[in-house]
């Protein structure tokens, strides 16, 4: 028995980590940080300022630049979809409309088919109104042509 622990033991350091055994692996390098003008022991003219200001204003003015996102309501929706459907009728194009209204053409999209969603049973309802309705005022209208056509006849004696 004392020979197997001598054995084991012998054996044991000669056994390497995993971790040495693995191959190796490149990691990356940490990436250098951009230099700023407001590092220590730069210094800046005026016209590097002024070129600076300069560029940070454009930024401000950029069209692409994102804001914070705002959520609407939907009397808000509503109104904003209105303001583009007229614009829209005017021969604006949907781009320029929507960019008027403040809101990008993927959201426009998606409250009109929100609002599209709600509007048609309340559509189809006015119309099928709106159709007997006009069923009833054309009988109506036909039954009093009929009696002035019957008294006209009747004054001219062709009846």
């Amino acid at each position: 028995m004392a020979d197997l622990k001598e054995t084991e033991s012998n054996q044991a350091p000669a056994e390497v980590p995993v971790k040495e055994q693995t191959p190796d692996i490149k990691q990356k390098a940490p990436k250098p940080r951009k230099r700023t003008g407001k590092q220590e022991g730069a210094v800046q003219t005026r016209a590097a300022k002024s070129a600076q200001q300069a560029s940070s204003s454009k930024a401000v003015a950029s069209p692409t630049a994102r804001t914070a996102r705002k959520i609407y309501s939907e009397k808000e929706r509503a109104q904003k979809l209105g303001e583009i459907e007229k614009q829209i009728g005017r021969g604006e194009s949907i781009k320029a409309a929507v960019q008027k209204a403040g809101i990008s053409e993927q959201t426009y999209y998606q409250w009109k088919k929100a609002a599209g969603q709600t509007t048609p049973s309340d559509e189809l309802k006015d119309l099928v109104k709106l159709e007997e309705e006009n069923a009833r005022l054309k009988t109506l209208l036909a039954d009093r042509l009929r009696k002035e056509n019957a008294e006209l006849r009747k004054k001219l004696g062709l009846a």
